[in-house]
């Protein structure tokens, strides 16, 4: 063990960060590039880039959670974690190769239409990275002990992948989309697998026994029982993508009828509210508990509603607010909006978020930052006339895109049993993907069939505000007997 890892040590925290900022960087190339190349080089339709996206999702459901269980439960190549993302770091760099090639993809397989050849590359793209991004997250909680240093390992980890993110869209800014892609694929591949084999992993996890109330195995009826919370999301992704596969993939009229959406909705609603109004046992408020698991998990899927409507349909929002920017100024103005972005979220973990978290506690510091996203989703969506506008809110949401890559991973740690982290973190990843699927699917469609692009930030303002809410639900770990919930 090398002796910074030993003393957790800041260089051991920043060398811990780097598989996650490698994977965390080819999101950002692919936040940076994909709208854009789909759109601006191979012609998409805005409804055709939601579908390209929405392979993403199906591929966090797959893999975060299929590796999440198996990497609990393996050992091999000298470690629980290291295995999948060495995996997974060649497989997304081979993915981001072929991204700026589909069109001689095509051309060689002889296929007529190259969004087949998009979904299916974009997929394995995110396939390949959820093979790494879970075990990147869950070896901070297995190296780090609870508390301050577990809180620092995840905001370094933002810290130093946010700081990367901004140099994907500094370098699509000032040099270009393909260029960006063929830089990520070196940054990658590099950064995914030398780190690991400095980091030792510890081959039992052990906990103390009142603190290890959840079982060692999960079943497939527990593990539903445990995401139920998000059962309407998962019902009404899994309804439009039999509704695409039989009328069409290409379809982008709004429906004439809502009665699906309405049914849905109201589900999602008494679902989310009958978790997070429910009430935990005295005694188990500062346990690990499968409630409190469901809580952090209805309250961060509203965040991603509005994050990836952001992500996806910005181009969109641009190309209808700005029509007389050319397609390579809207590829530029996209960039440095997500440079602000980024940088802010890259400075604000380990700077600002972690002494705010040990003072306020975690959940109070979350909550605030979302609280401070609501209003600069607002300020896009009324008040943005300019550029330079959108980059002055953009980096208003950078405080709470800081909280919701970082904050959210270190409280759900504490709810859950950690020799069980791999999988908790992957059925946490659902309240990602599962929004995000939403976003691909269902609004690509309405934001293609209204005319007022503006409903975009509407729709993220609106998923904003209720994250916030929702997370004034989630009771802070220690409120029970710490003043003023200092501790979490």
């Amino acid at each position: 063990m090398l002796k910074i890892q030993k003393n957790l040590k800041t260089p051991f925290y920043m060398l811990l960060s780097l598989p996650a900022t490698a994977m965390g960087f080819a999101l950002s190339v692919q936040i940076a590039a994909l709208s854009w190349i789909m759109s601006a080089k191979y012609g998409l339709e805005v409804h055709e880039v939601g579908l390209v996206w929405a392979g993403g999702p199906i591929a966090g459901i797959l893999g975060q959670v299929i590796i999440g269980v198996i990497s609990d439960k393996v050992w091999f190549w000298g470690g629980r974690r290291r295995p999948f993302m060495l995996i997974g770091g060649v497989l997304a760099t081979l993915m981001l190769f072929a991204l700026p090639n589909l069109d001689v993809i095509t051309d060689k397989l002889g296929i007529e239409g190259i969004l087949g050849v998009a979904i299916v590359t974009t997929l394995f793209l995110d396939l390949s990275i959820n093979v790494s991004f879970n075990p990147t997250r869950s070896i901070i909680a297995d190296v780090t002990p609870d508390g301050p240093e577990r809180t620092r390992g995840y905001t370094w980890m933002q810290t130093v992948s946010g700081t990367f993110g901004v140099m994907a869209y500094a370098i699509g800014a000032y040099f270009g989309k393909e260029f960006l892609i063929y830089f990520g694929v070196v940054l990658v591949l590099v950064c995914s697998l030398l780190p690991p084999f400095f980091i030792q992993e510890p081959e039992v996890i052990s906990l103390e026994e009142e603190e290890n109330n959840l079982k060692q195995t999960f079943s497939v009826t527990q593990i539903m029982l445990a995401i139920r919370p998000l059962w309407s999301l998962l019902a009404y992704n899994v309804y439009i993508l039999g509704d695409k596969l039989i009328n069409g993939i290409h379809v982008s009229e709004a429906p004439n009828h809502y009665w699906p959406e309405i049914i849905f909705g109201l589900a999602t609603v008494y679902l989310m509210a009958d978790t997070l109004l429910k009430k935990e046992p005295v005694d188990q408020v500062d346990k690990p508990s499968l409630l409190g698991f469901k809580k952090v998990l209805a309250a961060h899927s509203f965040s991603w509603i509005g994050v990836q409507t952001m992500f996806v349909y910005m181009f969109a929002y641009l190309d209808f607010k700005f029509p007389t920017l050319s397609d390579d100024s809207v590829g530029q103005v996209i960039d440095i909006a997500f440079l602000v972005l980024s940088a802010v979220s890259a400075l604000l973990p380990a700077i600002l978020l972690e002494p705010l978290s040990q003072k306020f506690g975690r959940v109070r510091v979350h909550t605030a930052c979302l609280f401070v996203m609501t209003l600069g989703y607002a300020g896009i969506w009324g008040l943005a006339d300019s550029v330079y506008a959108i980059y002055f809110f953009m980096a208003i949401c950078g405080v709470g895109w800081a909280a919701i890559i970082s904050l959210p991973f270190a409280i759900m740690s504490q709810r859950v049993d950690g020799t069980l982290m791999g999988t908790f973190m992957g059925l946490f990843n659902l309240a990602v993907v599962l929004p995000q699927l939403l976003s691909s699917l269902a609004i690509g469609v309405l934001i293609s069939s209204v005319a007022d692009k503006n409903i975009i930030f509407a729709i993220a303002t609106l998923s904003l505000g209720l994250s916030t809410i929702a997370w004034t639900q989630v009771k802070p770990l220690g409120s029970s007997t710490a003043p003023s919930g200092k501790t979490q």
